[in-house]
C-alpha cells in the first residue's frame, strides 16, 4: 500500500500540482495549526464543539481547511483549546514592493 506521503512527494514534480500545492499553502498550515492545537488540549472534535458551542460538523469542517474560519472564530478556538491567538505577517519570497 502506497503512503499518502509518498504519493504527495511523487505529485509534487508535476509543476501544475506544486502550483495548485503551494497556492493552498495558507490553507493547509492554518488547518494544520488547528487540528494539532485540539490534539494538544486533548480534546476530540465533540468536546471542542461543546466548548465552542458549535457543532462537531463545523470543527470538522475548519479541520478540514474547506472552511476559513472568521478572527472571531479563532479567538473561540483559541479560548476553548486554552491556547493564545497570535497572527502576524511575514514578508515573503514572492513579495512585491508596493
Amino acid at each position: 500500500m502506497t503512503r499518502i506521503k509518498e504519493l504527495h512527494a511523487d505529485w509534487m514534480q508535476d509543476p501544475a500540482y506544486r502550483e495548485a500545492y503551494d497556492a493552498l499553502e495558507e490553507e493547509f498550515t492554518l488547518a494544520q495549526a488547528i487540528i494539532e492545537a485540539r490534539i494538544k488540549a486533548g480534546l476530540t472534535q465533540e468536546e471542542l464543539a461543546a466548548r465552542m458551542q458549535t457543532s462537531q460538523s463545523a470543527i470538522a469542517r475548519l479541520e478540514s481547511g474547506r472552511t476559513i474560519p472568521s478572527a472571531r472564530t479563532l479567538a473561540r478556538f483559541a479560548k476553548a483549546t486554552g491556547t493564545r491567538l497570535r497572527i502576524s505577517f511575514e514578508v515573503g519570497p514572492s513579495s512585491a514592493s508596493v
